[in-house]
């Protein structure tokens, strides 16, 4: 006897014993392909991002801030933070604005400037903001280094100058992160990453610290 393609691949069904057997197999492919299977999601296996509140962002070292006075324009201003923490406003002079969120610093304004405004209202919000890295070891530059974009370790090293390729020891870089309260070293050899060996990259945080250390060597 001849079997068509499907037969031939359940030829057990041709015969008459188990023809019950192949009605049951095919009742229970019916409902279980009723299911839906989940589809994946961007967050399927993470934490999704919680989006940050700018008011809540503490003004640091080279951001950039506007302030908008709707009653008297003649005041507004862009400052940037100075390495001091402070900037300079028309009528007022310094101010010390890092360590301020906006809602903090717009409260400090009104308590300057009321007497002097018609419409009690100022406006302060985040133009551009600015992060410190630090870089130290055996690295050409070590200091810190000011930052208004993501970067990885591997491209604050080349912004300090990259490796001292005499003393550098790049299997073994250690970046030290604050988080919550607690210090945490991550040990990440940059070694695999120059050599193409791997390429995922360690992003750094603001505040981060990178410490390139030496290899060990014979006297």
């Amino acid at each position: 006897m001849k079997y068509s393609n499907n037969c031939r691949l359940f030829p057990f069904i041709t015969r008459p014993g188990n023809l019950l057997v192949a009605l049951a197999a095919g009742l229970l492919i019916a409902v279980t392909g009723c299911e839906t299977t989940p589809k994946n999601t961007p967050y399927a296996n993470h934490d999704e991002p919680v989006a940050v509140d700018p008011s809540s962002q503490v003004l640091r070292e080279g951001d950039a801030v506007r302030i908008a006075f709707p009653g008297a324009p003649n005041l507004n201003t862009v400052q940037q933070v100075r390495r001091d923490g402070r900037i300079t406003l028309p009528l007022v002079g310094e101010f010390k604005a890092a360590g301020l969120t906006s809602p903090e610093m717009e409260k400090e304004l009104l308590k300057l400037y009321g007497p002097q405004l018609q419409t009690k209202e100022v406006s302060v919000s985040i133009e551009a903001s600015a992060f410190p890295i630090y870089v130290t070891g055996a690295v050409l530059r070590p200091g810190k280094i000011l930052l208004d974009r993501p970067i990885t370790a591997l491209e604050a090293i080349m912004e300090a100058g990259g490796f001292d390729q005499n003393r550098a020891n790049m299997k073994a870089v250690t970046v030290i992160r604050n988080e919550n309260g607690t210090t945490r070293n991550y040990v990440i050899d940059l070694k695999k990453i120059m050599d193409g060996v791997e390429t995922e990259q360690f992003s750094l945080q603001p505040q981060d610290i990178i410490v390139v250390k030496e290899r060990f060597q014979w006297f």
